[in-house]
C-alpha cells in the first residue's frame, strides 16, 4: 500500500530528470552531420571562418573606439571634485563650456545642505610644443588652488606651484611628442614654452589622458588663467563646483536650486553631468554616428559571408537533403544541420576574431593615446552579435531547402 501511495509522487519529479536523461542520450548518439560537412570541404571552411572572424574584427574594432570616445571625453567630468554641478544651458560639451555669472555660486550658497561652492574657468590654449615648436591646441583650466577641483591626488599634491605666475601642470598622457619635456620635468626642471606671447613654466606633471576633443589638458590657478585670457571677464564662469553636506539629499537640493537659480544656469547631479556629456558624443556628434554605423555595417557584412557558405553548403548537398526527407526525416531535422553548422562557424570563427582585436587595440592606444582596450561586455556582446549573425545567415540559407522535394530531385 505504501508503495502505491509513493509512486504517484515521485512520477512527477523524476518525470524531467528522465527527460533530460533521454535528450542528453539522443544528443549524444545523434551523428555530426553540420560538422562532418562543414569540415569535408576544408578549404571552404577556412574561407568563413576567415570571413566571421573579419567582420568580428571590425565589429570589436568599432565598439572600441567609441568606448574610446565615451570614456575619454567624460573623463575629465568624471574626475571633478563635486556632487552638484552648475553649468550654462548653452553648453554643448567640455571644450564648449560656455559661462555664466559668479554670482550664482553665492546664490547656491544659501540653499541648505549646500557645504561649499567654487568656480571652475575653462578655455582653449595654443601654445608652441616645447619639443617641436610648432602649435598645439590645448585645453586649460582654472581654479582656486586652496580648494582642489579634481579628485586627483597627484594633481593636488602639486597645486601650490601653479599659485606662482605663469605656470601650469601638464598632462603626461597627453597626446603628442612629449617625452623628453615628461622627462626633464619629472627630474625637477623648468620647461618653457611660450602661447599667446607670453612664457609659461611646465613645473608639474598628473596623469589623465587624452580624448577625441582635446590632445591634453593644462591645469592651473584661476589667477593664471586670467592673465592667459585677460579678455575673460572674471565674473564669468565655466562651471560651478558644488559639495554637500554628508547628509544631505542630492536630489533635493538640485529641485531647490533649481526652484532657486535663474535659468540662466542649469543645476545637474555629477552622474547626470556625465551621462549628458556621454549623449552629446553618441547622438549630437557625427564620430558616435559613424562608429555606430561602421559596427552595423560590418554585422552586415558577416551575414552575407556566412550566408553564402551556408547557402553554397546547402546547395551542394541538395540531393543528399532530398533523399533523407525521403526516407522520413523531418524538415525540422534538416534545418537542424544547417543551424547546427551555423552555431560551429560562429564559434570557431569567434575565437581568432577576438585574439586580433586585443592587439589591434594595443597599437592604437599607444598611436592615439586613447584608452581603447578590450572588455569581457564587449567581448559577451561581439559573441552574442556573433552567434545572432550566423543564425541569422542559417535562416536566410534553409528557404531553398524547405522547398528541397525528393521527386524533383530525381
Amino acid at each position: 500500500m505504501s508503495q502505491a501511495i509513493n509512486q504517484p509522487m515521485n512520477q512527477p519529479v523524476n518525470q524531467p530528470i528522465n527527460r533530460t536523461v533521454n535528450w542528453t542520450q539522443q544528443l549524444q548518439r545523434r551523428t555530426p552531420l553540420g560538422w562532418l560537412q562543414l569540415s569535408r570541404h576544408k578549404g571552404r571552411l577556412f574561407v568563413a571562418l576567415a570571413g566571421i572572424a573579419f567582420a568580428d574584427v571590425l565589429i570589436f574594432m568599432q565598439l572600441g573606439f567609441q568606448g574610446a570616445l565615451f570614456e575619454s571625453n567624460t573623463r575629465i567630468r568624471a574626475n571633478l571634485d563635486a556632487d552638484v554641478v552648475l553649468v550654462s544651458p548653452k553648453a554643448k560639451n567640455t571644450q564648449n563650456l560656455s559661462t555664466f555669472a559668479r554670482r550664482r555660486l553665492y546664490q547656491a550658497k544659501d540653499i541648505p545642505g549646500v557645504a561649499s561652492a567654487q568656480g571652475l574657468y575653462s578655455g582653449t590654449l595654443t601654445w608652441k610644443n616645447p619639443e617641436t615648436r610648432q602649435d598645439t591646441q590645448l585645453q586649460v583650466m582654472g581654479f582656486d588652488p586652496d580648494h582642489p577641483a579634481f579628485n586627483i591626488p597627484e594633481m593636488n599634491q602639486q597645486l601650490d606651484k601653479v599659485k606662482l605666475p605663469e605656470v601650469v601642470l601638464f598632462d603626461r598622457k597627453a597626446r603628442g611628442d612629449y617625452d623628453q619635456t615628461f622627462a626633464q620635468v619629472s627630474q625637477g626642471k623648468w620647461v618653457e614654452t611660450e602661447t599667446e606671447n607670453r612664457t609659461i613654466s611646465i613645473r608639474g606633471l598628473y596623469s589623465l589622458g587624452a580624448s577625441f576633443g582635446t590632445d591634453g589638458l593644462l591645469i592651473t590657478s584661476d589667477q593664471n588663467f586670467l592673465r592667459f585670457f585677460p579678455r575673460r571677464d572674471p565674473g564669468s564662469l565655466s562651471l560651478g563646483l558644488i559639495n554637500l553636506e554628508p547628509e544631505a539629499d542630492p536630489d533635493q537640493v538640485v529641485a531647490a536650486l533649481r526652484a532657486h537659480l535663474p535659468e540662466d544656469v542649469d543645476v545637474v547631479t555629477m552622474a547626470k553631468f556625465i551621462e549628458d556629456e556621454k549623449q552629446y558624443w553618441q547622438k549630437e556628434s557625427p564620430i558616435g554616428f559613424i562608429f555606430s554605423l561602421g559596427a552595423g555595417m560590418a554585422f552586415v557584412v558577416g551575414v552575407v559571408i556566412v550566408y553564402q557558405v551556408l547557402s553554397t553548403d546547402v546547395n551542394a548537398h541538395l540531393k543528399e537533403y532530398a533523399t533523407f526527407k525521403a526516407m522520413g526525416y523531418r524538415q525540422t531535422y534538416l534545418l537542424g544541420v544547417v543551424f547546427e553548422e551555423a552555431i560551429i562557424l560562429a564559434l570557431l570563427g569567434f575565437i581568432p576574431g577576438t585574439i586580433l582585436p586585443i592587439g589591434l587595440y594595443f597599437f592604437a592606444a599607444k598611436a592615439t593615446s586613447l584608452p581603447i582596450y578590450m572588455t569581457v561586455a564587449r567581448a559577451i556582446t561581439v559573441f552574442l552579435l556573433t552567434v545572432i549573425m550566423c543564425m541569422l545567415s542559417g535562416a536566410i540559407a534553409t528557404r531553398k531547402l524547405q522547398s528541397a522535394d525528393p521527386a524533383d530531385m530525381f
